[in-house]
Order: C-alpha cells, then sequence, then structure tokens
C-alpha cells in the first residue's frame, strides 16, 4: 500500500451576504484533503466549527500532526480515537469513506446501508434589516420548506411577515443562540400558532438549562448544545430533537452512531451543515436518510458549486450522474 495524504484550503464566495445571529458570511472557507492510494482517490471537505477553537487553521494543524498515521494506512474506525471529534476527523473519514467507496465499486450509501434516495432539504432565509426584506426572500424562495434565520429583533414580526407572504411554506426557525429563556418563552407560543414546526437552539449553548424544567408549545432542536456524542445524555435532557452536523461530531462514521444514540432517546433528528460545496454535503446526504429534517442546501447560496454537484430541483436533493464522492467508481 502506497497512500499519499495531501489538503489545501479553499474559499467559495455566497451569492450575497449570509446573516445569522451574531455572524455574516461573504464566503465559506474550507479544507480539501486528498487521500490517495494504488491510484484510487478519496477527497474530504470541512469547515470546522466558527463558534469553539475548531477554525481553519486548527483543522490544518490537526490534519498534519496525523499525516505519518494516515499514511501508515489506518482505517476509519481508529480515527475514531486518533482525533478528536471536529472539521479534521470529518475530513479525513470523509476521505476514507470514499477512498473505501472507490476500492470496492459500493458507493458510501450502500456501504452505510441507506438508499441513495434523493431528500427534500430546507431552504434557508437569512436575517435582514427589515422583515418585509425577508418576506420578500421567503416569497422568492423555489419550493416551501424554509429555515427562517432569526436573532433578537423583532422574530415574531419576521415571522408574520414571512407567513403573510408564504401562506403555503412550512417553516422551521433557527435563533443560533440569540434569544434569552425570557424572550423564548415570549415567542414560542405566537410562532406555534403561526405554524412553526420546530425552534433550533433558542438558547446560547453552555447556559441553555432552564430547558430541562421548561414544556415548550412546539420541539426545541439542539444543534451547537450537542457537538457529538457524548453530549447527547445532557441534549436529551433540554431537546427533542438534535441537528447532526458532521463537521461537529467528526465525519459520517461518528455521524451514524450518534444518530442511533439519538433515535434510541427518542429525539427527532435534522441533519445540518456549516456550509460549503455538494462535496462536503456527500456524507450529510448519506446521514439523511435515516433523519426526519434535512438541511443541505448551502450549495444554493454559493456563487459556483463543484463541477457535478448535487441536483437541486423543487427543494428535492439528488446526487447527480457526474457526483464526485462515494459513487463506487475508481478515481477518473
Amino acid at each position: 500500500m502506497n497512500r499519499v495524504l495531501s489538503f489545501h484550503v479553499e474559499q467559495w464566495a455566497t451569492l450575497q451576504p449570509f446573516r445569522i445571529a451574531g455572524r455574516s458570511f461573504e464566503s465559506f472557507d474550507c479544507v480539501v484533503a486528498e487521500l490517495a492510494e494504488d491510484g484510487n482517490v478519496g477527497r474530504g471537505e470541512a469547515l470546522g466549527i466558527f463558534y469553539t477553537d475548531d477554525q481553519l487553521p486548527a483543522v490544518v494543524a490537526q490534519l498534519e500532526s496525523v499525516r505519518e498515521e494516515i499514511q501508515g494506512g489506518i482505517g476509519r474506525e481508529d480515527l475514531q480515537s486518533l482525533l478528536k471529534p471536529g472539521g479534521a476527523r470529518h475530513c479525513l473519514d470523509m476521505a476514507l469513506w470514499d477512498l473505501e467507496s472507490r476500492r470496492s465499486g459500493k458507493s458510501a450509501w450502500a456501504l452505510a446501508g441507506v438508499a441513495a434516495a434523493p431528500v427534500d432539504t430546507v431552504y434557508t432565509i437569512g436575517i435582514e434589516h427589515e422583515p418585509e426584506a425577508m418576506a420578500e426572500k421567503a416569497a422568492r424562495a423555489p419550493h416551501p420548506l424554509l429555515k427562517i434565520k432569526l436573532d433578537d429583533d423583532r422574530p415574531v414580526e419576521r415571522i408574520e411577515a414571512i407567513r403573510k407572504r408564504r401562506p403555503d411554506a412550512r417553516l422551521t426557525v433557527d435563533a443560533n443562540q440569540g434569544w434569552s429563556f425570557e424572550q423564548l418563552k415570549e415567542v414560542a407560543v405566537p410562532m406555534q400558532k403561526l405554524g412553526v414546526i420546530f425552534i433550533e437552539q433558542p438558547l446560547p449553548r453552555g447556559h441553555d438549562e432552564a430547558l430541562e424544567g421548561y414544556r415548550a408549545p412546539l420541539p426545541l432542536c439542539a444543534d451547537e448544545s450537542c457537538l457529538h456524542l457524548g453530549e447527547l445524555e445532557q441534549a436529551a435532557r433540554r431537546y427533542r430533537m438534535i441537528n447532526i452536523k458532521l463537521d461537529k461530531c467528526g465525519g459520517l462514521t461518528a455521524g451514524l452512531a450518534l444518530a442511533r444514540a439519538a433515535r434510541a432517546k427518542n429525539l427527532g433528528l435534522m441533519v445540518g451543515c456549516m456550509g460549503g460545496t455538494s462535496l462536503s454535503m456527500a456524507p450529510a446526504h448519506v446521514l439523511a436518510q435515516c433523519c426526519d429534517f434535512v438541511d443541505l442546501d448551502s450549495p444554493l447560496l454559493l456563487r459556483n458549486d463543484r463541477t457535478g454537484g448535487f441536483s437541486y430541483q423543487s427543494g428535492r436533493v439528488t446526487v447527480g450522474p457526474d457526483f464526485c464522492w462515494g459513487t463506487g467508481r475508481a478515481t477518473p
């Protein structure tokens, strides 16, 4: 076996500034790893986690720190103990899935024991200064399953404006840690009446203990409050759903284990992403087969996507015939 690991940083510009509570993105910056072995190349893409210390410089440093072990031939299971949960492990885990797929001639979906079926993704509406501007974006959205980003500025007014323009829409809300507990209690009932399906991460990570005694009128979903399997026990006492992101938990191998453990606790499941291209969405599409809600619309927010990337038709995400990851085809 002659295995070589290489990696580099890429920047993918957004169509327009993408705003969430406390942050705005003009590009999604990622690390791409390539694992070459016996004529095949497995690829992985990771963004890390901007709200922890797991950002791109740290991801690159971790990749370099395990180069010897990776090139020595370790597999996905050994990787779980070699690196902590986060972007670097996700990037390498993804490349190993792809490499195994190419060597075996089986798709990553088949290797995981799921069908490569189309899934329906939300379409994300970023924060704008005025409610009507968000309503206008919702009116132009290509399909009616919408994820609305909110902060603490007039959240109910924003949902009211969107509902007026899109009475047909199925709405989910993501506060990205932007509310207090008092504000959550104020807005939860009005949002439930406006048809919001669930609220994602209303309170800051590490400051959501009040949720353990709170009976919300609609489901609450943990995102930042459940990074990986080690945080599931606490999250299960505070939330009825979790959003699994592979950059957080450290890859598809860990994501599948987290999904199984969450289902054992009767939690709802969502698969999301930290942004990125169709390459970054690929292993999450595998996990999506096990989830109730899917948030894999990041390529729609970019000026360009990778050649042969995912196909998006009326919210349905399919793997294109020329897709570049986990399809079981040898590297061209």
